[in-house]
């Protein structure tokens, strides 16, 4: 493990650099299949962009619109026969919500467990927690918040080693690592306990240049504090008690690969000192040693503890932290990535009926069976806190899997159903007080007002999130705030997040009139500023005829 030539050679920026720059996207509502009688099709995505359009409003019905896997071709639409052909509705909310219209002799839905009368809100804060749907008692749906962006496709390796979801949390995590992975920078990866931390490191051995050489993995948690630098850097016959023979050590063992360390706020300050050598000077010295032993390692460490409040405390070396996260990876705790929970099931549920032969249960054609994952089991598992995170919802997997061997569905005994809904979401939203809507009906005009507000108490953030669901509309804008039009403009003018048409350079106009082809509702998501006075700059460069 050579000294880096520059220390900048350390840094999470310098890093990042190898890496292409990581596309613009904007969050959008959507809705992920947690629940099918097809469970082949769970974790199928609808994007609800029709939301942020001049359309403003989604209807989902049976036959439309189609569902397909993130990064995926194949689209499909619900299917379920059980759906009525009458649509529901999805229409914006205030600040970023969603409204969910529900026709009277339309599919029945359920939220939480209550149906849906005429129609519920969900603010913003509720999508970005997830709000899951039944509807008509089969079908299990996700009303979340996601990237606009389309994912990068998994590498085979990052799939086979059960980084599985679709969530941003996790997409940035694949990303992450394809872009450290071919180099020798000493990687952190933080997260809670039981986020998959040691999948993380694994996916960096595979997919760099030493993935022909070993990977070793080591807890300092579980290795006895007399014996740990033992264990580490190796020891030598008689170095003490005990020792009747040289022992290797896991640097040793790991040479030419991956070394990783769990658990690594729990190494006592002298095996602190001693990694803070080795990842300065390559070399390690082996207890009751004096010449040193060079190693080619590839370190990777992890830790669920709070490095900078342990250094504070002095129970951590700042310098061995600064070497340590040369560069860091984040693994999203399960809570916040609940659109893929279902999938995650489904795939530590997969690997538990190929153990019992049964595996042939999570592929079916018929649209008419009884869902495998029942609709009620798929709500509870997205909606509870999931505190021991991936490795608590692979043994809750693997319980329902074997408790139910032989049946033709999931069966939940009442202690883990009462273990689930201890720890739920709350029932997220609130019902509108609206007429149930027909098919062919728009919205209530008074659904789509907003409380009026005065101007001062909108906020930069706002103003912003509220244009872009308005596909930069700005009269759609000031009524969606509950604000005059013309304090749209004056807010625009002092924000330092956005900018006006009048403010873009002939050259950056030209440029993207002809990536999008001409197509000005493209320029103004690109662009982001006013449709109206983007079409007069359009214009006044005369671009229109070109």
């Amino acid at each position: 493990m050579p000294p880096p030539k520059n220390p900048a050679e350390f840094s999470t920026t310098a890093v990042r650099t190898h890496g292409s720059a990581p596309q613009a996207a904007h969050p959008v509502p959507a809705l992920t299949l947690i629940g099918h009688a097809q469970p082949q099709r769970i974790g199928e995505r609808l994007l609800l962009t029709g939301l942020l359009s001049a359309e403003r409003s989604v209807s989902l019905s049976r036959n439309a619109p189609d569902f397909s896997r993130p990064g995926g071709v194949l689209s499909l639409p619900l299917g379920d026969p059980f759906l009525s052909r009458t649509p529901v509705r999805f229409e914006p909310g205030p600040r970023g919500g969603v409204r969910l219209l529900v026709p009277e002799d339309g599919t029945p839905v359920l939220v939480g467990g209550e149906p849906v009368k005429g129609g519920r809100e969900f603010p913003a804060e509720a999508l970005v927690a997830g709000v899951p749907l039944v509807l008509a008692g089969r079908v299990a749906l996700l009303l979340h918040r996601a990237s606009s962006r389309a994912p990068a496709p998994a590498a085979g390796d990052l799939a086979a080693l059960g980084m599985v979801g679709d969530s941003e949390g996790i997409l940035r995590v694949r990303e992450d690592v394809l872009r450290v992975a071919d180099l020798q920078v000493p990687v952190l990866v933080r997260g809670e306990t039981g986020t998959g931390k040691e999948l993380v490191a694994r996916a960096l051995h595979a997919q760099g240049p030493r993935r022909a050489g070993p990977f070793v993995s080591v807890n300092l948690g579980a290795l006895s504090r007399d014996l740990i630098a033992a264990e580490l850097f190796g020891a030598l016959r008689g170095a003490f008690t005990g020792a009747t023979r040289d022992r290797e050590g896991f640097f040793r063992a790991a040479h030419g690969g991956t070394l990783f360390l769990d658990e690594v706020a729990e190494a006592p300050p002298e095996v602190q000192a001693a990694l803070l050598r080795v990842l300065e000077t390559g070399e390690v010295y082996p207890v009751g040693g004096h010449a040193p032993v060079r190693v080619d390692v590839r370190l990777v460490t992890a830790t669920d503890a709070d490095l900078e409040a342990r250094i504070r405390d002095g129970r951590f070396k700042a310098p061995l932290l600064h070497r340590l996260a040369g560069f860091e990876i984040a693994v999203p705790p399960l809570r916040e990535r609940r659109e893929d929970i279902a999938s995650l099931f489904l795939h530590f549920a997969r690997q538990e009926l190929e153990s019992t032969g049964e595996a042939g249960r999570l592929t079916s054609e018929d649209a008419r069976a009884d869902p495998w994952l029942p609709a009620a089991l798929a709500v509870r598992l997205v909606r509870f806190a999931w505190p021991g995170n991936v490795r608590q919802l692979r043994n809750v997997a693997r319980q329902l899997v074997i408790g139910s061997r032989g049946l033709p569905g999931l069966r939940v005994d009442a202690r883990l159903e009462q273990t689930l809904d201890a720890d739920a979401l709350p029932l997220p939203g609130q019902p509108l007080a609206l007429e149930a809507p027909s098919p062919s009906d728009s919205a209530p005009e008074a659904a789509r007002v907003s409380v009026r507000r005065k101007p001062a108490d909108v906020s930069e953030q706002e103003v912003l999130e509220a244009l872009r669901a308005c596909a930069w509309d700005l009269k759609a804008t000031a009524d969606w705030l509950g604000i005059p039009r013309s304090s749209v403009y004056v807010l625009i003018d002092k924000s330092s997040l956005l900018r006006t048409a009048r403010d873009l350079s002939p050259e950056e106009i030209t440029r993207c009139f002809h990536e999008c082809e001409g197509d000005l509702d493209r320029m103004v998501q690109k662009l982001e500023v006013s449709r109206r006075a983007l079409q007069r700059r359009v214009r006044e460069l005369g671009l229109e005829g070109t």
